[in-house]
């Protein structure tokens, strides 16, 4: 009588559990997000210009702090900047608060030292708040600099 146990039938079961579980899997489909680059003008002077009553600017800073205004920044308009964060209470409220008008445009200035995932999540709350006009626009010396006076 043999004291051997054989192992053949439980190592085949394996290999067709592993077979099948391979083969029955689905992947998830990668989550990609639409984006629509503006054409290239020739001429500068035919870019069309923002009106300041239609434009609204979010400052993207860094540890997680996200700032706005209304209106653009000019040498002799200093906006009311003020600080929110990226919750739904946050700045997708504040982008909601200015969807009747249907003419804004968000200007979205990220700093240097924010990182990616903040601009993942300002990208899913242009499409959660159904913006149809923003652009990502370097931030300027005058926007930095209204940042740190602002104390905020």
């Amino acid at each position: 009588m043999s004291t051997k146990i054989d192992m053949t039938p439980m190592v085949d079961l394996a290999f067709l559990l592993l077979t099948f579980f391979m083969l029955t899997t689905t992947f998830n489909k990668p989550n990609v997000m639409q984006l629509t680059m503006p054409v290239k003008e020739k001429n500068p002077e035919e870019q069309s210009q923002i009106k300041a009553s239609n434009a609204f600017t979010i400052l993207m800073g860094e540890a997680n702090k996200v700032y706005f205004y209304d209106g653009l920044l000019a040498d002799d308009v200093k906006p009311e900047l003020k600080l929110t964060n990226y919750s739904a209470d946050g700045i997708r409220k504040e982008l909601l608060a200015r969807r009747r008008n249907p003419d804004l445009v968000v200007l979205i200035k990220p700093d240097d030292k924010s990182n990616y995932q903040n601009m993942v999540d300002i990208l899913d709350e242009m499409n959660i708040t159904d913006q149809k006009k923003y652009a990502l626009v370097d931030i300027s010396q005058a926007d930095l600099d209204l940042i740190k006076t602002s104390g905020l």
